[in-house]
């Protein structure tokens, strides 16, 4: 019902709402358009146990049984948060669930399904207006890679039984490049994430992102590492650790969010990694409430300049460590007020261009009370964060909200904000609390809302006497006949 009222009342007060393109290009300016959730295909569901062969879900270390069916049957879920795209992970036949230890990058996994299904599964998610991205491991894959029989001199081995391939060598460039854009032909996947590349130079990687371009025009192609190569996005591994800084606890030393900012191309957005601790850990490790401090990291997470990625599990605040400890089945027990709200600010964001492509300026930033604003000429928001132990107060100058005679309406809270005598406007709000306020113009009262409203009581009203009455009269005609 809120979620319902929310998106209403959203839908009321933005000023328009921009069409989405199934892998749209950073060339068309549209990359910004979607929010991605990153699964593993074999931790999301199990859609079909026919194809299950040696799972053990008991196991951290082995084969869970989820599939491409699986994440068919939980589409609308992940639309239901307001995702536009979906990161599936690497698909190629493989001795981890991960899909890490590629055995053959021209095979799909049958644990996940046939190709047929991956088919299928990118054909459903097109036909609702969602991206699948997949990963492309360019190198640490498993041992008894295909590649390693014919072509033993391709290979580089480490240490931790992985397989890595001799960049230096043009004919394993090539095999590459020929792999990901075969995977992408046949397929048709929006977007590619290539990860693994250890010491790949930029200019392989050039090639292979300027060879699957060539082949998908509108492909995203993004990584899993820092890189100066032409990726459609920038992961920014410094901007992580400030995000996680300034919203892991209250009171926090948020002095890193004076170097966050718009970027070209754009950053991606991200909180928790497939590799790595997960972000709750941190949280309950410092003794925080996690459904309460996701709330505002969220908010935060879909109003910042960047593509956000969320993780699976992220709605139910997901507390893993380690490897296998950050990819748990995933048991879908969302908080309600969690996932409710992650989809409210989330389709914000679809709804207005402003969130996802409009300026950006911190107005400010003190040991975790953050605001900032996100405008263009047609529409202003300012998003209050207030990461703190106590209720904080904040004052916003008249030219940062497009002048006097405004109107700043609270989409979480019931607040109206307008200006002061002293030509600001004045925000107050609670301990770990985020909102977002739209700039309107300020029009006094809203007397037909009033009289609308009035009208909706006094009719409540009269229905409930006129059921009184008859219920009266009904008690005093059974008296009679008695």
């Amino acid at each position: 019902m809120i979620k319902k009222t929310f998106a209403a009342l959203s839908a009321a007060i933005l000023i328009g709402t921009a069409a989405w393109v199934p892998g749209a290009s950073a060339a068309d300016g549209q990359v910004l358009d979607s929010s991605i959730y990153d699964v593993l295909v074999d931790r999301f569901f199990n859609g079909d146990p026919n194809n299950d062969q040696d799972a053990d879900p008991a196991d951290p270390k082995a084969f869970s049984g989820g599939d491409f069916q699986g994440l068919m049957k939980k589409r609308d879920y992940i639309q239901s948060m307001g995702f536009k795209a979906v990161s599936i992970g690497s698909v190629f036949s493989t001795e981890t669930y991960d899909g890490w230890g590629v055995l053959d990058y021209g095979t799909i996994e049958d644990r996940f399904g046939t190709e047929e299904e991956l088919l299928e599964l990118i054909g459903d998610y097109h036909k609702h207006e969602m991206a699948v991205y997949a990963d492309f491991p360019v190198g640490e894959v498993s041992v008894s890679h295909v590649w390693t029989t014919d072509h033993d001199d391709w290979a580089i081995r480490s240490e931790d039984n992985t397989v890595s391939w001799d960049l230096a060598n043009p004919e394993v460039r090539d095999a590459l490049i020929d792999a990901a854009v075969g995977f992408v032909k046949k397929t048709g996947v929006d977007g590619i994430r290539l990860i693994r590349f250890g010491e790949a130079d930029d200019a392989f990687l050039n090639d292979l992102i300027g060879a699957l371009k060539k082949e998908k025009s509108d492909l995203v192609v993004l990584s899993d590492a820092p890189s100066d190569a032409d990726f459609d996005l920038i992961f920014n591994t410094e901007e992580n650790q400030i995000l996680r800084q300034a919203f892991s606890e209250m009171d926090p030393d948020s002095s890193g969010m004076e170097d966050v900012q718009m970027t070209e191309p754009p950053s991606l957005l991200f909180f928790d990694e497939l590799s790595g601790d997960r972000f709750t850990a941190e949280m309950v490790e410092k003794r925080m409430f996690p459904p309460t401090r996701w709330k505002v990291a969220a908010t935060a997470l879909f109003t910042l300049p960047g593509v956000p990625l969320m993780t699976y599990g992220s709605e139910v605040a997901v507390a893993g460590t380690g490897l296998h400890g950050n990819h748990p089945n995933h048991d879908f027990k969302a908080d309600e007020e969690l996932h409710d709200h992650i989809a409210n600010v989330n389709e914000l964001r679809n709804q207005s261009e402003t969130l996802r492509t409009g300026k950006f300026e911190l107005l400010h930033n003190e040991d975790g009370m953050i605001v900032y604003r996100r405008y263009t000429d047609d529409e202003t928001w300012i998003i209050v964060l207030n990461n703190t132990s106590e209720t904080q107060r904040v004052d916003i100058p008249e030219k940062k909200v497009g002048g006097s005679g405004k109107t700043l309406r609270a989409l979480f809270g019931n607040d109206l904000v307008r200006q002061s005598d002293s030509g600001d406007y004045r925000i107050v709000l609670d301990r770990e609390t985020p909102d977002m306020f739209i700039v309107e113009e300020d029009r006094g009262l809203n007397i037909p809302y009033i009289i609308a409203s009035i009208l909706v009581y006094s009719i409540f009203i009269l229905f409930i006497w006129q059921v009184w009455r008859k219920g009266r009269q009904r008690r005093a005609d059974e008296a009679k006949k008695k």
